[in-house]
């Protein structure tokens, strides 16, 4: 299963033929499965640039299945520890998101697609994040 982050959902819907929105076609011609979070969900839908463009996004994500951080408290926990681990190691993240996104991808056992060098810095901290 694949977990699909803001940085590549953006390109593809954009139609950018990025690496990764690249392999996201991939995956998407080969059938395998995919999902994304409601910080994915979120992010997505606050670029909109007009009402329709909201509401056709918010139509497609809402088609897609989603996953959540599993133990609630104790998950914002482990996420806000990968970035005290980053920021310890001299990593600086642009998004404490991108915490939260590797920690349900962590949690469910997902491989992680993305094209945010956040998760290059993650990947340093948290060797139970894969990546497709």
């Amino acid at each position: 299963m694949i977990l699909v982050d803001t940085s590549v959902m953006i390109e593809f819907l954009r139609g950018s033929r990025n690496a990764a929105a690249a392999r996201f076609l991939q995956a998407l011609d080969d059938g395998l499965p995919f999902g994304i979070t409601s910080h994915v969900y979120q992010e997505v839908l606050q670029g909109a640039a007009t009402r329709r463009e909201f509401g056709l996004l918010k139509d497609y994500l809402d088609t897609q299945t989603f996953y959540e951080l599993k133990h609630g408290r104790e998950s914002h926990a482990r996420a806000a520890r990968l970035y005290f681990d980053c920021r310890r190691r001299g990593y600086t993240l642009t998004s404490t998101i991108d915490c939260l996104i590797a920690e349900v991808a962590i949690e469910h056992d997902l491989l992680l697609l993305h094209n945010d060098r956040d998760y290059n810095f993650l990947e340093k901290v948290a060797p139970k994040l894969r990546f497709y």
